[in-house]
């Protein structure tokens, strides 16, 4: 048995980000270029976001605020 969260294995597109935040497409790239957003991986010309690091990122969020 996996000891991997199931959420651990999905990528989400830079689209999918902005939208689960209720942000514009240009601040997820923003947070990207300047390193505080949630960190993604280039895949080609394709930046995704693994779910579990965006989770991640949102209760770092949570506990800063």
């Amino acid at each position: 048995m996996s000891s991997e969260h199931p959420s651990d294995n999905k990528w989400l597109s830079a689209q999918a980000v902005a939208d689960r935040f209720d942000v514009p497409l240009r601040t997820i790239r923003a947070w990207r270029e300047r390193g505080t957003g949630p960190a993604g991986v280039r895949f080609g010309k394709a930046v995704r976001y693994r779910l579990s690091e965006v989770e991640r990122w949102e209760i770092e969020q949570e506990q800063a605020s």
